[in-house]
Order: C-alpha cells, then structure tokens, then sequence
C-alpha cells in the first residue's frame, strides 16, 4: 500500500514500550489459541470472553513490575504505517459521513505488548485486535498478524493489517449508527443458534464496511493489496478455523461468518462503494 509520506493521525497512543502491564502470561498454550480464535476480529463480540480470558490470566500469570523499552525501526515504521491507515479512516469516514448528512466522530487506537486495560475490562494479545465500545477505541497488539500467517495460513502484508483496522473501525460505525446496540437487544431471550446468526451479521457488515473502505481509498492501493485482504478473511472464517483447530465444522456455532462469506461482504463493499448495500441482516435472514 502507498502510505509513506501522507498523513498521519494524532488519534494513536503507542503502548508497545510498556510491556505486560504488570503480568506475564506464563505457558498459555492450546487454551490461548483458542481464546485467540474465539475473538479474532471480534469486535463488541470480544467482551463476552473477556471474564475468561481474565480469569485464564489471573491463572497462568505471574506479577512481574512493568518494564519500558526505546521502540525499535522497524516498530517505529510499523507504528507510522498504522497511523497512516487510521488517518484514511478518519478522512474517508469522515467524507461517508458528510455525504449522509451526518457527522463523524473519530475514535481512538492502542497499540499494546502482551496485556492492557480496557473499558470492556482487561485483555491480553490473545484477545487479538478488538473494539471497545465502552471507550471507543480500536486495540491492537502486532503480535497477531505473525499468528495469522504462521497459525492460520494468510498471505500477510501491510494491507492485511489495513484490512483488520479497517474492520474494527467498521465496528465503530456500528456504535455510532446503533446497529451494535439493536444487535444486543435482539440477542436477549434468543438461544445460542439465533444469537449466533445476529453476531455473523454484526461482523459481516463490519467487513463490508471494510470493503467499502477500501472502495474509496483505491488510489492508494498497490496491486497485491486486494489479495492480501482476501487471504485474510480466507484465514480467519469460522469454518476455516474449526476445520483447522479441530477437525470438523459447526455451522450452529458460528459468529464471524466463513471465509466465503467475509470475503463476499468486503468485496461487496470495495465492489459497490455505497453504504446503503450493506444490509447483512436481511441476507440473512
């Protein structure tokens, strides 16, 4: 992707020279990843694990003062790409908004090594890259895009992350339109398969949203950006991760949506460059 040299946005604290927030996960091992998977790209679906995943710290940590570090070039590098791609949400969002007689309101990101704290409560980099509407803010912690290369198979590259911030964001459009609140509401008294469905939806637009994203930043894209996308939401479908983690796929059981589906939506996005054609919910219905 083009991004060196453009704008950068003041809307990132960089975390990553405070390491572990006072804990350090000792082992983790198959319980971690698979906390991991539950919440890749979880957006406001994170919170729900996030009492688990403390109580997994709280069981597998062991207190150690927090340390501060010099970033390294190559962190540096990737913390000016990152603020780079979060101004492009802040511009074209911005530009969406306007466009629709509305009026954005930015929200923040965190970059964070190993643990941090939240407004959704305490995480670690096994949460992977979530949003927390309780505070507005997009965290991310680099560690993941090694897992998803090396764990789940993708591509990689800088639009692979372009595309998981893009995400999140998307989950914040969904606070700031309601459509995370409606989703919660209709989610009470529901059982687990129709809550489920609800959530696929949530995400599955998120992913449009990243698409539609993409749409209007195309002048920045090299040729490979699209593909690194597609490889992305390849790896991380529901049915690609439980074939891979074990074994079979459970459809009733599913969240996120599968790899056919995230890569459908983000294209629909990119394709049709219009927010009102991203109706998740009456598709799947």
């Amino acid at each position: 992707m083009k991004w060196i040299g453009r704008r950068q946005s003041d809307n990132v604290e960089d975390r990553r020279g405070m390491s572990g927030g006072g804990k350090a996960i000792v082992g983790g091992g198959f319980l971690g990843i698979v906390i991991l998977l539950l919440s890749i790209f979880g957006g406001d679906q994170v919170q729900q694990f996030l009492p688990a995943l403390e109580q997994l710290n709280q069981n597998q940590s062991t207190s150690q003062p927090a340390e501060s570090r010099v970033l390294t070039a190559e962190e540096e590098k990737t913390g000016a790409f990152v603020k780079t791609i979060f101004a492009d949400t802040e511009d074209i969002w911005g530009k969406i908004f306007q466009e629709n007689n509305m009026q954005y309101q930015e929200p923040k990101m965190v970059l964070f090594t190993d643990a941090v704290e939240t407004a959704c409560g305490s995480a670690t980099s096994a949460s992977g890259p979530f949003y927390c509407p309780g505070d507005q803010k997009v965290y991310l912690d680099f560690a993941f895009f090694q897992e998803l290369q090396t764990k789940f198979g993708a591509k990689g590259g800088d639009f692979a992350v372009a595309y998981v911030i893009a995400h999140e964001v998307g989950h914040h459009i969904q606070t700031l339109l309601g459509t995370s609140e409606k989703v919660r509401q209709l989610q009470q008294g529901k059982n687990e398969v129709e809550a489920n469905k609800l959530s696929v939806a949530l995400e599955l637009q998120a992913d449009f949203y990243a698409g539609l994203w993409t749409k209007y930043n195309q002048q920045n894209l090299d040729l490979d950006d699209l593909d690194e996308a597609m490889s992305a939401a390849q790896a991380v479908g529901d049915d690609a991760i439980q074939s891979r983690m074990q074994g079979q796929v459970v459809p009733e059981s599913f969240t996120h949506g599968t790899s056919e589906q995230r890569k459908y939506w983000f294209m629909k996005g990119y394709k049709t460059g219009d927010i009102r054609q991203g109706d998740t919910f009456a598709e799947m219905n």
